[in-house]
C-alpha cells in the first residue's frame, strides 16, 4: 500500500507482543513470516501448510510459486530465517491442536469458518494487524504492506545490496525497490558523528531530560523526524517522554 512505513526490530517485537485470542498464533504467524519473508499479502494467505512443512520439519528457503504472485509469471525462492522458522513451527503446532491433524492442503492461515478449508481473508489480516499496530502504541501510516517493507528495508539496511533486495521482493525493475527503502536515521546519525572536527560536548538530550540511553534516543529520533507522534511514549511507563515537534 502506497505510503506505508516499515518496522524496525524493536517495533516488530512491540507488535508481535501483541496478539491474543484463540486465533493469536496464526495472527503472530502471519506477521512473524511477513516481516521474515517479504511476502505480499495475498502470497502470504495463499500459502498452504505444505509449503512451509515439509520432511518433518520448517521450510529453510521459502517458494512462493508463481501460481500465486503478482502477475503469476515468475516463481520465486526466499531463505527463511530463525524468526520465520519459529513462526512456522508454532503454526504448525496450532493446526494440530485446533484441527486434531495436520493436512497438507490447508490453508496456513485459516478463516475461522468451515474448519480451516477457507483462507483467512484480506479485510481481515489488515483489522488483525491494525489491532497489533495500535496495541503497540505504534503511530505512522501502518498496513499490510508494512510487513514486506520491514522484511525489503532490513535486509537492505544489512545488506547495502539493492539488487539483491529486487530479487528477494520480485520485482521486475529495480526502480520499483527504491521507492520502498528510506533513510536508516541511525546510520546517518552515527556517520555524521564520525564525521565531527570537534571534542566531546555536554551531553544535550533532544527529546527531553527523561530520554538518557544512547539506544532509546536513537530509535526516538529516527521515529521522530519520521514525523510520528511520539508524545503519548513513556519510558518505563513512569516518565512522558519530551518529544521535539518536527514540522
Amino acid at each position: 500500500m502506497k505510503g506505508t512505513r516499515p518496522l524496525n526490530n524493536n517495533e516488530i517485537l512491540l507488535v508481535s507482543a501483541c496478539f491474543d485470542g484463540s486465533f493469536e498464533t496464526r495472527n503472530r504467524g502471519l506477521f512473524m513470516l511477513g516481516v521474515s519473508t517479504g511476502g505480499r499479502i495475498s502470497e502470504l494467505l495463499s500459502l498452504r501448510v505444505a509449503d512451509v512443512y515439509q520432511n518433518g520439519r520448517p521450510v529453510t528457503d521459502l517458494l512462493f510459486d508463481k501460481s500465486i504472485v503478482k502477475g503469476k509469471e515468475t516463481s520465486r525462492a526466499v531463505p527463511v530465517n530463525v524468526d520465520g522458522r519459529l513462526a512456522i513451527a508454532e503454526l504448525v503446532n496450532w493446526h494440530r491442536d485446533r484441527y486434531g491433524d495436520l493436512d497438507a492442503d490447508r490453508p496456513l492461515f485459516p478463516s475461522r469458518n468451515k474448519q480451516g478449508q477457507q483462507q483467512m481473508s484480506r479485510r481481515t489480516a489488515h483489522d488483525v494487524l491494525k489491532s497489533a499496530f495500535e496495541a503497540a502504541g505504534l503511530n505512522g501510516h501502518l498496513a499490510t504492506h508494512s510487513l514486506r517493507k520491514s522484511f525489503a528495508q532490513r535486509l537492505y539496511d544489512r545488506t547495502g545490496d539493492i539488487f539483491a533486495v529486487q530479487e528477494m521482493l520480485g520485482h521486475r525493475n529495480v526502480s520499483t525497490t527504491q521507492k520502498y527503502l528510506g533513510v536508516n536515521y541511525a546510520s546517518v546519525r552515527d556517520a555524521l558523528e564520525e564525521m565531527a572536527v570537534s571534542g566531546e560536548l555536554p551531553q544535550i538530550h533532544l527529546l527531553g531530560s527523561s530520554l538518557k540511553k544512547e539506544t532509546d534516543e536513537t530509535l526516538f529520533l529516527e521515529l521522530a523526524l519520521r514525523g510520528y507522534d511520539l508524545s503519548s511514549l513513556r519510558e518505563n511507563d513512569e516518565t512522558a517522554a519530551e518529544v521535539v515537534k518536527i514540522g
